[in-house]
């Protein structure tokens, strides 16, 4: 590849992960907004739908929809467990978790699923971990009690523990979801497509269960629209993108620190919350914690 070419490419990279940064930059606003008018099982259910159409389209669109052709019944049966995992139960703790907390705790407090994936990384892949993993653990941990202490350590009244639960326990899931699906060779728009038709049952059949199919306003509809689009299908499409053009992922990659940063803002802006010191100090640790773990693990594999 000539360097006119290489350069071309890293710029389309790094415009295209831009791109999903932005997307997701929004959805903590977009959800707290869409919950006063939508359920948590509403806006999951009308949001998967959203991303299946979307995927679809993708798949139309790139001329890989025939590619659904080659799918096995391993395939199917993979994704009835994934689509379990991520829609299903990734999302609808986390929306639940957005409709107890302030946008801003669980917008911070979501961002902790690169240290669920090490912690789960121990037991499911046998990785070792070092000491300066370790310590970066304990930082980000760090990061987490002030966020949901409000920076008082003697009390934890400013977060609900219920929703605070959820906030971590939506990490782990989307953890459990990224090892799992590290052992499916499927070409990931496609793999996507049937674990979110997957995932559209269950919610379909818990909405249901529920009862949560009345009362359905536009503005609702408007909402769960947009994060269907931008959160559960073009955000995932644009990063794998970037990632494929980027001569190095590496670099593509350290963006995504920028998402949680500029969704605080947004929040501030859009819902009206202001934002404690507390949420942007426990943020720095989270963040600052996971780059250590990150660069711990390179130098460990250099």
């Amino acid at each position: 590849m000539g360097s006119h070419s290489l350069i071309k490419s890293n710029r389309k990279a790094y415009n295209y992960a831009i791109l999903a940064v932005l997307c997701w930059s929004t959805i903590g606003t977009a959800t707290k907004l869409t919950l006063d008018y939508l359920s948590f099982i509403q806006l999951l259910l009308f949001t998967s739908f959203i991303a299946i159409i979307v995927l679809f389209l993708l798949l139309l669109v790139s001329g890989m929809l025939p590619s659904l052709k080659n799918t096995t019944k391993n395939d199917i049966l993979r994704s009835a467990a994934y689509g379990f995992l991520n829609p299903f139960a990734y999302y609808l703790v986390l929306f639940k978790a957005y409709d107890i907390l302030s946008a801003q705790e669980a917008v911070v407090l979501n961002y902790t699923w690169p240290i669920a994936l090490v912690l789960l990384s121990i037991p499911l892949l046998h990785q070792k971990i070092s000491f300066k993993s370790i310590a970066a653990l304990f930082i980000s941990f760090f990061g987490i009690i002030i966020v949901v202490s409000g920076g008082s350590m003697k009390s934890f009244g400013m977060s609900d523990p219920l929703g605070v639960a959820l906030a971590l326990g939506s990490s782990v899931i989307w953890g459990l979801y990224w090892i799992f699906n590290l052992k499916d060779k499927r070409k990931e728009i496609p793999k996507l497509l049937i674990n979110f038709i997957f995932g559209f049952i269950y919610i379909l059949i818990l909405a249901l269960i529920s009862g949560d199919l009345q009362h359905i306003p536009v503005e609702g509809i408007i909402g769960a629209s947009y994060i269907g689009i931008f959160e559960m299908a073009l955000a995932f499409t644009l990063w794998l993108t970037a990632l494929r053009l980027a001569p190095t992922t590496a670099k593509v990659s350290n963006l995504i620190y920028i998402s949680p940063f500029l969704s605080l803002i947004f929040v501030s802006i859009f819902v009206g919350e202001k934002i404690m010191i507390t949420s942007w100090i426990g943020l720095v640790f989270i963040v600052g914690g996971i780059v250590l773990q990150q660069i711990s693990a390179k130098t460990k594999t250099v």
